[in-house]
């Protein structure tokens, strides 16, 4: 059952982010190596709490909440708080371990990156809050190239496209394949 944006509970889990053949994933002992040393840069305590949040949100293979990232991290570490998991999540995005994705909902999605970064565009199903992941590699070009027309160097950028399933007058409502 879907919650599309009539509102209710965000579905956490949603479609499985193939990983493209040119990007070799990052080992989740690398990846940790990489936040314990981010913490230690910027003079953050290690704690089992936040251990256990990037662990949690390092294993996950599709996109994911806040709450969703929440249930996770608790079944690893029971005492997670709420709290710490918000006030790590702007951490882990900072370490570029994870993205955060704003689909324009009240809530924000986010993925695990893992190994070479890959220009992604997001395709949104505002109906079921799906979201799609696909291969572009033109926007750091695209990006660069419209930067540079006002004198200005790229920080990020993304491209997202929402849209609905596709209707046929006659049809039986459903989505074209």
């Amino acid at each position: 059952m879907s919650s599309g944006r009539g509102g209710g509970v965000p579905r956490p889990c949603l479609i499985p982010m193939p990983t493209p053949a040119e990007s070799l994933p990052q080992g989740l002992e690398e990846a940790r190596e990489t936040f314990l040393s981010f913490l230690g840069r910027k003079g953050l305590r290690v704690t089992g709490q936040r251990v256990a949040i990037f662990e949690a949100a390092y294993n996950q293979r599709e996109h994911f909440t806040a709450e969703g990232l929440l249930a996770e991290a608790r079944k690893l570490d029971p005492s997670v708080s709420r709290a710490t998991v918000y006030r790590t999540l702007p951490i882990l995005t900072e370490s570029a371990l994870v993205r955060e994705l704003d689909v324009g909902l009240d809530y924000k999605f986010y993925v695990a990156s893992r190994g070479k970064r890959v220009d992604r565009a997001q395709v949104v199903d505002i109906e079921s809050d799906k979201i799609y992941e696909i291969d572009a590699p033109f926007l750091e070009w695209y990006a660069k190239s419209i930067a540079e027309k006002v004198g200005l160097e790229v920080v990020s950028q993304r491209l997202q496209v929402q849209g609905r399933p596709i209707r046929r007058e006659g049809g039986d409502g459903e989505g074209a394949k």
